[in-house]
């Protein structure tokens, strides 16, 4: 199983949340429906990080939101607050990733899939809240 192909998996199922105001159930269910291979993606992965970001949501907006220098986090663009989001889930509550993982593949989703400077922007947020997290 491929963990970054799954997260990715992740936060596109979690942008297609916010915009369709879906629940998880529902996400996933039109997900497995779609017909599109799904070799290498880990469900249960993608299962667990959506319901961790929705269960723990006020507290990963809170650590994003503390660690944004001017911004507001309903100012961000709903693709970088997502790679945000399951990023910081992953470095606040999954100990299985190492948070320097975690920084890194949201850095490359944001190179990936939003704007040119979003890859220092996610990487300058994520790197504050993993300060914070070490002291």
């Amino acid at each position: 199983m491929n963990r970054s192909k799954s997260r990715e998996e992740a936060m596109k199922l979690l942008f297609q949340m916010m915009i369709n105001k879906n629940t998880i159930d529902e996400e996933i269910e039109i997900y497995n429906e779609d017909g599109e291979d799904k070799a290498g993606v880990d469900m249960k992965y993608i299962e667990k990080v959506l319901k961790g970001v929705d269960e723990n949501l006020e507290q990963v907006d809170k650590k994003i939101e503390e660690n944004l220098v001017n911004w507001k986090i309903n100012r961000l663009s709903k693709i970088n607050l997502a790679i945000l989001r399951i990023c910081a889930y992953e470095m606040i509550y999954d100990e299985e990733i190492p948070k320097a993982v975690a920084i890194n593949e949201g850095i490359e989703l944001a190179k990936r899939y939003s704007d040119d400077k979003s890859g220092k922007f996610v990487n300058g947020v994520l790197d504050k809240i993993n300060k914070g997290l070490l002291s």
